[in-house]
């Protein structure tokens, strides 16, 4: 909870408008709109700028078409700013919303670091089935001697984003840039000097808009388009990477949120193709579903290679956040399928982490 200011004119000295307001909320005692309260205010305010318009080529009359366009040349939000404010604040405070800084005073400004994915250690990471001998179509990227690697190490991700450029069309298409990483460390291996594993990179910038629509039941809140390299850092045999053009659809309802993600893998030259077949594997489109409650959070991710016959491959994870205390964050995790990580995009396993988080998805 934010502490109370002392005053109102404590909140001068801020410099980012969102941080200002919610400042001044705090000073005065505002409580901020449920989301869905916000909803119903942008659409009575959309209904009244649709009634507006009828109404004005109602008097226009019919025998003035060019009069009537020029009329309408701009958008008529340009002449009503609280009317297009009210529009542009749909949602706030919904799970999306505070992740992505969708509604108008939810945006706290760029170059600031954000949360991105999870953020968590799992001290143990037990797998059914070591891949010791990582392979490939690519003959070059093929292990021919086993490796020696223990069932259990530990799994730790970092992730981070910062929004480069805000409003780009108007109040609305926001550009971020994302990192996140994953390691894989073979911590309980002492008679390997306790290596790390595999290590996954992946840098991202993406092209965010706000929506605003219903659904059975969900609202649509976001739509982001991005571009993804996701790799191992790592010299042949080991070297895994691909770079995708990524669609993304979220919607949300009360403690729901649902990202939909289908993407497109960029085409590489075929003798540098570490893994030609990664598609058919690490899928071509996941989907996050993820429910948030008094400090508890489950999330479900699948991912399919929307493929039939030999080629029909996918994976489903699921991860539960908790309290542990005001300080501390408890996190189980569960995979089993293909890819768990890219130096296993082609192997099929089942994976169960237990450890800490210090943030989750919302």
């Amino acid at each position: 909870m934010t502490a109370r200011p002392a005053s109102a004119e404590a909140c001068l000295a801020i410099a980012s408008n969102a941080q200002r307001l919610a400042c001044y909320d705090a000073a005065l005692g505002y409580s901020a709109p449920s989301p869905q309260q916000a909803d119903q205010a942008a659409q009575a305010a959309a209904d009244q700028v649709q009634q507006d318009r009828a109404q004005a080529r109602g008097a226009e009359g019919e025998g003035a078409p060019q009069r009537i366009g020029e009329l309408f040349r701009r958008d008529d939000l340009e002449r009503d700013p609280v009317a297009r404010a009210t529009i542009a604040n749909a949602g706030r405070g919904s799970l999306l919303d505070s992740r992505w800084e969708l509604a108008k005073d939810s945006k706290l400004g760029i170059f600031q670091l954000r949360a991105y994915k999870p953020v968590y250690v799992l001290p143990g990471f037990w797998t059914s089935k070591v891949n010791d001998t990582p392979s490939s179509p690519n003959p070059n990227n093929t292990v021919g001697q086993s490796q020696e690697l223990d069932s259990l190490e530990a799994k730790f991700q970092i992730s981070f984003k910062t929004k480069v450029a805000e409003d780009l069309f108007g109040d609305n298409g926001d550009v971020w840039i994302g990192y996140s990483q994953v390691s894989h460390w073979q911590a309980y291996s002492s008679e390997t000097s306790r290596p790390f594993r595999e290590t996954n990179y992946e840098p991202e910038a993406m092209l965010v808009f706000r929506n605003n629509y219903s659904l059975l039941g969900w609202k649509g809140r976001m739509t982001g388009l991005s571009l993804n390299h996701q790799s191992n850092g790592r010299s042949d045999p080991l070297s895994r990477s691909w770079n995708r053009v990524i669609l993304s659809v979220g919607l949300d309802r009360e403690n729901w949120a649902l990202v939909l993600r289908p993407w497109y893998r960029i085409e590489e030259n075929a003798r540098d193709d570490n893994n030609p077949d990664i598609e058919d594997y690490l899928g071509r489109g996941d989907a996050l579903l993820v429910y948030s409650r008094s400090g508890h959070e489950l999330s479900l991710t699948a991912r399919h290679s929307l493929r039939g016959g030999d080629r029909s491959h996918g994976s489903l994870q699921f991860d539960w956040g908790f309290p542990i205390n005001n300080l501390l964050r408890g996190h189980v995790q569960v995979f089993d399928g293909y890819g768990e990580s890219l130096i296993d995009y082609n192997h099929k396993a089942t994976y169960v982490g237990v450890g800490f988080a210090l943030l989750e998805w919302f």
